[in-house]
């Protein structure tokens, strides 16, 4: 990953890939997966479509909250062995972890969606706690759901809140940069059900610290 420009103190809304990425993945499928980290701004009960085959789910946004500030990026190379999104199958292009200067963490997931290059889908909580050196865990309140047919903000996706209960737990040797795995499990408030089981393919974890988080927050890869 090489970065051209500094992006501390700059609000993820507006980073809007002003930056130059190397890696297997397409431009846009990246620059969903960010916009996924922000906080979502559409107004209620708009409703992201997974596919076009499949029914829009509704979803229930929060009021508008100030936009956080992403102080930590890592990209994990691998693969998903379980990716569910409210009961449907897919597979995956790429997963996230992006930790915000406010606390929140995501795990955010770029879905391989033949019919939506926007889909993204993240496991998002506060309050993550890291056992030890091998293991991380995350207590999930929302689903942030992404799709092309969703509001835009410089020109890129903004994603839906879906209020949920889950867990998501890291394991691996976080000093060494390495992720052995990442399981989620969550459901919304509507009763359906995410899954996560990504699995690394043993490639260290590419991890870009951004601005200088809080002693208070806690990071698995510090």
């Amino acid at each position: 990953m090489v970065m051209k420009r500094t992006f501390a103190a700059i609000p993820l809304s507006v980073v809007h890939w002003h930056t130059s990425l190397t890696m297997r993945l397409c431009r846009p499928v990246l620059a969903a997966t960010l916009t996924a980290f922000a906080v979502a701004s559409a107004s209620a009960w708009t409703s992201p479509c997974f596919a076009e085959d499949s029914k829009p789910i509704a979803v229930n946004n929060p009021p508008a909250q100030q936009t956080a500030l992403i102080d930590l990026l890592a990209l994990m190379s691998g693969h998903c062995k379980t990716l569910t999104v409210a009961g449907r199958t897919f597979a995956c292009k790429a997963v996230a972890y992006a930790h915000a200067d406010k606390g929140r963490v995501n795990f955010a997931v770029a879905v391989d969606d033949p019919n939506d290059e926007n889909h993204v889908v993240s496991f998002s909580g506060e309050n993550g706690k890291r056992a030890d050196d091998n293991s991380y865990e995350l207590p999930i309140d929302r689903m942030l759901l992404n799709s092309k047919d969703r509001p835009k903000v410089d020109g890129l996706p903004v994603p839906a809140e879906q209020a949920s209960t889950g867990i998501c737990r890291q394991t691996g040797n976080f000093a060494a940069k390495k992720v052995n795995d990442v399981t989620c499990t969550a459901t919304d408030n509507e009763g359906r059900r995410y899954e996560l089981l990504f699995v690394s393919d043993g490639t260290p974890v590419s991890v870009r610290r951004i601005r200088q988080s809080s002693p208070s927050i806690q990071d698995p890869f510090k």
